[in-house]
């Protein structure tokens, strides 16, 4: 089973994500948390990635892709996973969508979850004050709502038109919003 989670930062994909990887023994591949690897091990990817996060814009296209085109071809991918943060725009997930083809892979469903901007504002609030993250305040945070709505928001759309789009509600108890997804995923994937 391979699924894509979408959703605006703050809206839970980190949590949901894992658990709904524990479920089905499938393999979590975060992008936030590739990049933050490379930042911390002040890679060529890191250093480069680091300039657009700090001000809370999107890495380029071009690198995000070649990163996951590498990242996909490894031999742990072949049980399936979930890609967190990654499509953000229509061009990366055209370019998904060649990189799946050429490694004979395919998305069995992507799953959107949704929540007030306000929620999602103040969870990140939260979250930055223990995280330390430097993309968590308030700001940047205002920032990736409005770079989010813009710029990924439109595969809502694209993955709709193909018959792939779920969309589960991101406010509530974790256990609830995953065994909505669960439920989902179960009947549809």
């Amino acid at each position: 089973m391979n699924l894509i989670f979408l959703g605006p930062p703050g809206v839970g994909k980190g949590t949901q994500a894992k658990l709904l990887c524990d479920k089905y023994g499938i393999l979590h591949l975060s992008t936030g948390d590739i990049l933050r690897l490379e930042i911390s091990e002040k890679t060529e990817i890191g250093n480069f990635a680091k300039k657009f996060i700090d001000k809370g814009e999107l890495v380029p296209d071009d690198t995000l892709l070649k990163m996951m085109k590498d990242r996909l071809c490894l031999d742990d991918t072949q049980n399936g996973y979930l890609l967190d943060g990654f499509p953000r725009t229509i061009e990366q997930a055209k370019g998904l969508n060649l990189i799946m083809k050429k490694i004979n892979h395919k998305i069995d469903s992507v799953i959107s979850l949704f929540a007030n901007e306000d929620e999602l504002v103040n969870r990140l609030i939260k979250r930055g004050l223990t995280s330390g993250r430097s993309d968590e305040s308030i700001n940047i945070i205002r920032n990736r709502q409005q770079i989010y709505l813009k710029q990924t928001s439109p595969l809502l759309n694209y993955y709709e038109e193909i018959d792939l789009l779920i969309k589960i509600n991101g406010v509530g108890e974790i256990s609830d919003i995953n065994d909505e997804i669960v439920k989902t995923v179960d009947q549809y994937a």
